[in-house]
Order: structure tokens, then sequence, then C-alpha cells
């Protein structure tokens, strides 16, 4: 540990972060050097207070427990727990502990089991000082931050998702808004002008490209998705 637990304020100073490098990699001689340079490097910052270190996963998450830190920077590769099983137990047992991820590991597979364990920020090594203690800053603050080519990547998977999802038509999610506003078919198809039967056919339309199988999942959805205002 950085410093002994009896110095460390119970919250951090208003305008500061608390931040907790963690291990560095499966070699320890190198992870310590890791850690030696990436604490040197927050603690040039005046709104960032460095309270401790680990060197492995479980050291790591003992930790996390008795000093609840703002954030957490850690590797992905570490010994006895991986940061990505270790993200995921931080976010299951200390929610209000932030995870940012610092790692030489770009691969897609890598980065998007990070997000999906709770990583709120994924920088690449060769990260500039200052994009790190912005990075770190930000995620206190309870924003996301990545660097350029992971969050690339990322827009790059939402854009494909966004392609296979089944997509509404404008006539089928206004017919899927005021069936969740309480409207009946008779008042939507009057609203619309258009038959009843062609209502009835835009809902059919909606809940199959939705997998929906009864209104009031329908209505969910659109409450959910923002198309209603309820």
């Amino acid at each position: 540990m950085g410093r002994s637990s009896s110095r460390v304020p119970a919250r951090a100073e208003p305008g500061s972060s608390r931040a907790y490098p963690g291990p560095e990699g499966r070699d320890r001689t190198r992870g310590r050097r890791l850690r030696v340079g990436l604490r040197h490097i927050l603690d040039s910052g005046d709104t960032i207070e460095v309270v401790a270190e680990a060197e492995d996963g479980r050291t790591l998450l003992r930790r996390v427990q008795a000093l609840s830190p703002d954030v957490v920077v850690m590797d992905v590769s570490m010994p006895e727990l991986n940061g990505i099983e270790a993200t995921r137990a931080i976010r299951r047992q200390f929610p209000t502990t932030r995870v940012l991820v610092l790692s030489v590991h770009g691969a897609e597979a890598v980065v998007l089991d990070a997000v999906a364990a709770g990583a709120a920020g994924y920088l690449l090594k060769e990260t500039a000082t200052e994009e790190l203690q912005r990075a770190v800053s930000a995620v206190a603050r309870g924003e996301g931050y990545f660097s350029p080519g992971v969050a690339g990547l990322l827009v790059n998977r939402l854009n494909e998702r966004a392609r296979q999802r089944p997509l509404l038509s404008a006539r089928e999610r206004e017919v899927v808004q005021l069936i969740s506003e309480g409207e009946r078919l008779g008042q939507i198809a009057a609203k619309l002008f258009v038959s009843i039967a062609t209502v009835k056919s835009h809902r059919a339309n909606a809940m199959r490209k939705l997998s929906i199988r009864t209104t009031a999942d329908l209505i969910r959805y659109a409450i959910r998705g923002g198309l209603s205002p309820l």
C-alpha cells in the first residue's frame, strides 16, 4: 500500500479523486516497476490521491474493500485473478468504486469483455501522462473515458448491432407510441387517417420485429425506448 489506511480520508476532498493503481502483469518485478511509474504519473497531478497498490487481483479486491477508492486503475493481465473478473467483482461488490483499465491489450474481444464487466474506461498503455490523469478524473466524475482506438472500436460495434437490430418504420413507431399512451385502435386510426386494419397491421409488424407477443410488452418497450413520455 502506498499510504497507511489511517491517513486515507473516508471521502475524497472536494475537487480531488482517489485513484488505486492495481496489478500490472504476471511478472511481479516488472509489475512493480510499472506500478511505481504509474504512481509517479498519478501523483504528479493536483487532483488525484493514490491510496494503495496491489500486485495481484485478489489483493486488489481486499484493498478495495478496505479503502473504498473512487477509481481503480488496473491491467487486464494479473496474477491470481484477471482484470476482467476483478472488474466484474468490484462492480458487483463495491458499486461506488469505478474501474479504469490501462492495458497493452487492444483486441476487440478483450475490450468488449472489459466494458461488459463494468469498466468505465479503457486506455492503451502508450497513453500520454496528461491523458491518463484526465481519464482518472473523468471516471471519478462518473463519466466514461476511452482511448481513440478503443472508442472507435466500440462505435463500430454499436453501429454493427444497430444495423442488425430490426428497426421500426416511422409509422410503426407512431402506432407503438399511441398504444403506449392509452389510445384505442379506433382513436389511432382516426388520428393517422388510416383504417383500423392498417393500425392492426402496423402493430403486428412492430411486435414481430421486436419479438414481442403482448401489448403490455409493447408498452414496456415504448417506455424503455423513450417512445412514450410515461
